[in-house]
């Protein structure tokens, strides 16, 4: 790469990303970065497939009407529930997918349809909870139907449920992963230490999970101290959200791609190289 193309040469990057954080590293790497490591949480399956299973069984019977997918890991994770638990189960599985009215939160739930050879008929303009509902609101009654709602983890996400049931809609969540530790404690407050002696230049977050980590294993003294020498950058509106829930604003986001290129791109372009 020749010089010209080191748009982060001389920066100290923390990634806690886990999921795909070799790929994400070697894009920072390629710009010049130097990248600290410290993935905060891991991606499991749920630890109980059966409460999975049964809401395959029922979206199988081909009764439900619409179904939200709020992320590409939770459609892919049912799959991988069926395939390991019910592979039986598969092919009746996604012809239901097919006749279903399929809403999306952002472009990895869209990601993880097409690889299905499917789409989403209802893509939320903006990719948050509310982007969500409002796409609904639009889009007509939801009196009398049924709504399969994969969930973000564990997180039981009220707001949206709620809506559905209070504009007469039938629900049932399926939550097909859950998060987990990655990092033990110590790892995550030497990386906070080395944030708040302003070692790092900015920390990525990637996922709302990294972000509640962060703020649960403290001391809370020392988690200020440390975003408030470090840029915080943000994947997309929902970990943004999540970062203003603790009075933290990320100041790099991409603008309308929220994947991890774009991510890097927008911390070369607000960032640039050290001089």
């Amino acid at each position: 790469m020749s010089t010209q193309e080191q748009t982060l040469a001389g920066r100290t990057i923390a990634v806690p990303e886990t999921r795909e954080l070799d790929v994400f590293s070697a894009m920072l790497e390629r710009r010049g970065a130097t990248v600290l490591r410290c993935p905060l949480v891991a991606i499991l399956d749920a630890p109980d497939p059966q409460p999975v299973l049964e809401w395959v069984r029922h979206f199988n019977t081909g009764t439900v009407h619409d179904l939200i997918l709020l992320t590409g890991e939770g459609l892919r994770r049912i799959l991988r529930c069926i395939d390991v638990h019910a592979p039986d189960h598969r092919d009746e599985f996604i012809r239901a997918l097919t006749k279903v009215r399929k809403i999306t939160r952002g472009p990895k739930p869209a990601k993880a349809l097409r690889e299905l050879g499917l789409k989403p008929d209802i893509a939320a303009e903006v990719p948050t909870t509310e982007g969500v509902i409002e796409s609904l609101r639009k889009a007509g009654s939801l009196a009398a139907r049924s709504v399969g709602v994969q969930l973000y983890g564990t997180e039981p996400n009220l707001p949206l449920v709620n809506f559905l049931r209070d504009a007469g809609a039938t629900v049932r969540t399926v939550a097909p992963y859950i998060y987990a530790d990655k990092a033990d404690d110590d790892a995550v407050r030497a990386l906070l230490t080395k944030m708040a002696n302003g070692e790092v230049d900015v920390i990525a977050f990637t996922s709302t999970p990294q972000v509640e980590r962060i703020f649960a294993v403290g001391p809370p003294e020392l988690v200020q101290q440390a975003l408030e020498r470090t840029e915080i950058a943000a994947i997309g509106p929902v970990v943004a959200e999540a970062l203003q829930r603790h009075q933290v604003t990320a100041r790099l986001m991409p603008h309308d791609s929220f994947f991890m290129k774009p991510l890097t791109s927008a911390m070369a372009d607000g960032l640039g190289p050290r001089t």
